[in-house]
């Protein structure tokens, strides 16, 4: 007990300072009214909805897609990647993504600790701390949508010393080379709406990279290892739905058209993927599911993401059906094809989702097909040449930082649980907890 107080004290000590300078950095009060109170709830109420897809909606999208014995662990595994991330976030990740441009590649140091937070982010209307919070759910769910791709056999300390060094090493700089004026926005000039490239290019080709690292699931794909609640995955899929909404309205910083415009296109994209997939699940297997249902919608939402505030409605159903009719045959290819056991389908749905609707953006952003039009001196050939540069390099900072962080991790923390491990369910071998018992 002595310890534990000496250690808070310590701590205490060392925030003191931080503490002070942010205290010294609060403007005086009529200097906030530069501040949308409208636009800045908004953005507050989207950033509860962000959340509300992390906890509860990925937990319960992937949870009823995997056997019984490892609910718990995916669960658990979600809301530590979002807690520890959350924390980088505040200390280094915001500063590093959305500190001052300096060369390009990285943010300033201004705002370590979120200290020196100014009274508006820059070109906006909403405080500096809104819009960190906003930015935080994003870093927070984008290394959590990766858990899908290795239930069952991941090591817990591995995935969260993994999954926080990654939001350093990918995350952040990904973020600042696009959103936060860094060379990929500012030079070539790459779009991204509200995370085509920086969530979901990343998290998927990390996620299939992190798989082949690790290996396959013991008896894949020989053994059918099917989900043990689709009800449960319905249920995610829904909360899914209607965080987007946050995700995706709240990427316009505005309380206005531009916001509602988004969500139109969020919806219109889900409704045409989702019932596209059932189509595609009837001519080839003979039924529509209820699984194939939220994975069609997952995917419209992650092809729509990117494009979401640039685009028309009509537009918007093209990219729905564009989801489904590239995302489906990917699973096949991976898992049947290539037998990469990306187990939740992590890389099918949202790695390919994000690139395709990025590369997409490029043509239905044309003024002539609804679209809010070309930057000053792009066209279509130059947008597409920067969406797929965009696409590419990010997707090349991902594999290759996956590899570093996944190894570096593995030096001192192994990869995997053992067989046996893996064989009982990693619910009970490596939290001591069942989610479900009957008697």
């Amino acid at each position: 007990m002595k310890t534990i107080i000496a250690l808070a004290l310590a701590a205490g000590a060392l925030a003191l300072p931080v503490l002070g300078h942010a205290q010294d950095a609060v403007a005086p009060v009529e200097a906030l009214d530069a501040a949308d109170s409208g636009d800045t709830a908004w953005l507050l109420a989207s950033c509860a909805l962000v959340f509300l897809m992390t906890l509860p909606g990925l937990t319960l999208f992937y949870g009823g897609l995997v056997r019984a014995k490892g609910f718990l662990a995916v669960a658990i595994q979600i809301g530590a990647i979002a807690a520890i991330t959350s924390l980088l976030w505040i200390v280094a990740g915001y500063t590093l993504a959305f500190g001052p441009v300096t060369n390009g590649w990285l943010g300033g140091g201004r705002a370590w600790m979120l200290a020196d937070l100014g009274n508006v982010r820059d070109n906006t209307l909403v405080p500096e701390s809104a819009f960190a919070l906003f930015q935080l759910m994003f870093a927070a769910i984008t290394p959590a949508l990766m858990v899908g791709a290795w239930v069952d056999r991941a090591r817990f300390g591995w995935v969260v010393a993994f999954s926080a060094l990654w939001s350093l090493i990918v995350y952040a700089p990904v973020a600042h080379w696009i959103w936060g004026g860094g060379w990929l926005a500012s030079r070539l000039g790459t779009m991204d709406f509200a995370g085509g490239i920086v969530v979901h290019t990343t998290a998927g080709v990390s996620a299939l990279v992190a798989v082949l690292l690790l290996g396959k699931r013991t008896g894949f794909p020989r053994t059918q290892m099917l989900p043990h609640s689709p009800a449960l995955t319905m249920i995610g899929a829904a909360l899914l739905w209607t965080g987007w909404f946050g995700f995706n309205g709240g990427s316009s910083l505005t309380a206005n058209d531009d916001a509602a415009a988004a969500i139109i296109n969020t919806h219109a994209a889900a409704c045409a993927a989702a019932l596209a997939w059932l189509l595609i699940e009837k001519i080839s297997i003979g039924k529509p599911t209820s699984i194939g249902f939220a994975t069609g919608a997952i995917a419209g939402l992650a092809t729509v993401t990117p494009a979401a505030g640039y685009i028309a409605p009509g537009a918007a159903i093209l990219f729905g059906l564009a989801a489904a009719a590239v995302c489906y045959p990917m699973i096949l290819l991976v898992k049947r094809r290539m037998e990469i056991d990306d187990s939740l389908d992590v890389f099918a749905v949202h790695g390919m989702g994000g690139i395709i609707g990025s590369l997409l953006l490029a043509v239905f952003i044309e003024p002539a097909l609804g679209g809010t039009g070309y930057a000053e001196g792009m066209s279509l050939a130059r947008q597409l040449f920067a969406q797929a540069a965009g696409v590419g390099v990010v997707a090349a900072w991902s594999a290759l930082g996956t590899v570093i962080a996944a190894l570096a991790v593995a030096m001192v923390i192994p990869m995997r649980v053992t067989q046996d491990e893996e064989r009982e369910g990693l619910d009970l071998t490596s939290h001591g907890e069942r989610a479900w018992e009957f008697e």
